[in-house]
C-alpha cells in the first residue's frame, strides 16, 4: 500500500546490530554454568534504541529480533523518538537465587555495555525482569563506564530515578485508548462489561483501572490456570488477594470457574487479551461476542483471526497502539533522568493520556481513510514515519 522501494524494505527487514554472548556464572553451590544472552538493535533513524530485556527459558534470537522490530513500530505509532531494540537471556529466573540473578545480570550487562547508553540504547524490564534487575544494570554500567546517568535504563525503582506511574503505565495506556475509542463511537464506558485474559501486571492493573476509574463491570478474569466469571461483576482487588493466597484466580467465592477459551468467547462490550501470543485463533474469532477487542499482550490475535474480526465489524485496537503506554512512560522516565527533574503523578498521567489519545486518533483516521482495519492503519503510520526519517537522514557515507 505504501509502494516502498525494495531497497528500503531490505533495510527494514533486518536489525542494524545483533549481539550474541555466552558467559559463565558461578552458582550458589560453587558450580559454574554458561548462559547465552542477546541484544538486538533494529533501527535508530528516529532516535536511540529502546526495548526490554527478558529472562525466560524460551528466549531465542529470532524472537528477540522480532520483538525489536515490533518496538520500532510501537515507538513510531505513539510518536516517541526511539528506535526498536530487545534483549534476552536464556534462563529460568524462578529457578535462580537472588544472588545468582544479580551475578547473571551484572555479567550480562558487562557484555552489552559497549552498545548501550542513555544516548544509544536504553534497556527496560520485560518478562522475567523487574525494577531490581534494572537497578543492577544501572549500577554495573556506572561502575564500568564512570557515566553516572540516570537515563541508562528505565523501569528503575523510584529511589534511584524511576518514574511515578511506571508500574501501571501499560494498563493506563490501554484505558486511555479504550476511553478514546468508546468516546468516538458514542458508547458508554460506565457499566460496560469487560473480560480480561491474563492477570499479571498488565491484566490486573487494566482490570483495576477500568473498575475503579471508568466504572466498568469486570465479568471475567483469567490466568494461566484458568478463569472465573460472574454476571454480577468481580472486584479485581479481591481477586488479586485470592490469587496471592491460593496461586490462582480459580476458586474465587461467588464466581464460576471457566476456561481461557470460554472467557474469549463471552458476551461483553470489551475483551482484553493480555496474556499469550496467538490466543485468539480463527476458530475463536468466529465465536467472539465482544463489541470491541483491545490487545493488552503482544500478538494475541493471529492474522487470520484479525481478518475475521474485521469482516465481522468488531473493532480491534492493535498491540502497537493499545499497549504502547509502557514505552511511552519509559520515554517520560528517560526524559526526567536526563534533566534530573521529576514529574508528579498527575503530570505523568496527563502526558500519557494526551500521547495515547492522539495516537488513537491518528490510527483511527488512517483506518477510515484507507478502509482498512486498525492494525493495518497503525502499521501504515509506523512504516511511513520510519521511512520518512530514513529518507530525510539519507545514507552515510
Amino acid at each position: 500500500m505504501l509502494e516502498l522501494d525494495s531497497q528500503v524494505i531490505d533495510r527494514l527487514k533486518v536489525p542494524k546490530r545483533t549481539l550474541e554472548c555466552n558467559f559463565p556464572i558461578r552458582m550458589d553451590d560453587g558450580s559454574v554454568r554458561n548462559f547465552t544472552g542477546y541484544r538486538v538493535q533494529h533501527n535508530s533513524v528516529r532516535g536511540p534504541f529502546k526495548g526490554g530485556i527478558r529472562y525466560h527459558p524460551g528466549v531465542t534470537l529470532d524472537e528477540v529480533k522480532a520483538l525489536s522490530i515490533w518496538m520500532t513500530w510501537k515507538c513510531a505509532v505513539v510518536g516517541v523518538p526511539f528506535g526498536g531494540a530487545k534483549g534476552g537471556v536464556i534462563c529460568d529466573p524462578k529457578a535462580l537465587s537472588l544472588g545468582e540473578l544479580e551475578r547473571l545480570t551484572r555479567r550480562f550487562t558487562s557484555e552489552i555495555v559497549p552498545i548501550i547508553g542513555p544516548d544509544v540504547d536504553i534497556p527496560a524490564p520485560d518478562i522475567g525482569t523487574n525494577a531490581q534487575v534494572m537497578a543492577w544494570i544501572m549500577d554495573t554500567y556506572w561502575a564500568l563506564t564512570g557515566d553516572c546517568s540516570l537515563a541508562v535504563v528505565t523501569g528503575k525503582p523510584l529511589e534511584i530515578g524511576g518514574s511515578l506511574v511506571r508500574e501501571e503505565a501499560t494498563s493506563r495506556g490501554i484505558m486511555d485508548v479504550i476511553s478514546a475509542a468508546f468516546q468516538e463511537r458514542r458508547m458508554d464506558i460506565n457499566g460496560a462489561r469487560v473480560a480480561i485474559q491474563g492477570f499479571g501486571n498488565v491484566g490486573y492493573n487494566a482490570a483495576r483501572l477500568l473498575y475503579q476509574e471508568m466504572g466498568c463491570k469486570i465479568i471475567a478474569l483469567s490466568d494461566s490456570s484458568g478463569g472465573i466469571s460472574s454476571p454480577d461483576g468481580l472486584d479485581p482487588l479481591k481477586v488479586y488477594d485470592h490469587k496471592r493466597r491460593t496461586g490462582s484466580v480459580q476458586g474465587f467465592e461467588g464466581a464460576q470457574d471457566i476456561s481461557n477459551e470460554e472467557l474469549l468467547e463471552m458476551d461483553c462490550e470489551l475483551l482484553v487479551p493480555a496474556a499469550l501470543e496467538d490466543a485468539i485463533t480463527s476458530r475463536i474469532a468466529e465465536n467472539v461476542k465482544a463489541r470491541m477487542v483491545v490487545e493488552g499482550a503482544n500478538g494475541p490475535t493471529t492474522p487470520e483471526a484479525d481478518e475475521i474480526l474485521f469482516q465481522r465489524n468488531i473493532p480491534l485496537l492493535p498491540d502497537i497502539l493499545a499497549n504502547a503506554g509502557g514505552v511511552t512512560v519509559s520515554y517520560f522516565e528517560w526524559t526526567q533522568g536526563l534533566q534530573r527533574l521529576f514529574w508528579t503523578k498527575e503530570e505523568v498521567r496527563s502526558q500519557l493520556k494526551e500521547k495515547m489519545t492522539v495516537a488513537y486518533e491518528r490510527v483511527s483516521a488512517m483506518a477510515e481513510k484507507e478502509k482498512v482495519n486498525m492494525r493495518t492503519a497503525a502499521n501504515l503510520l509506523a512504516l511511513h514515519d520510519v521511512v520518512k526519517a530514513m529518507d530525510i537522514r539519507g545514507l552515510f557515507p
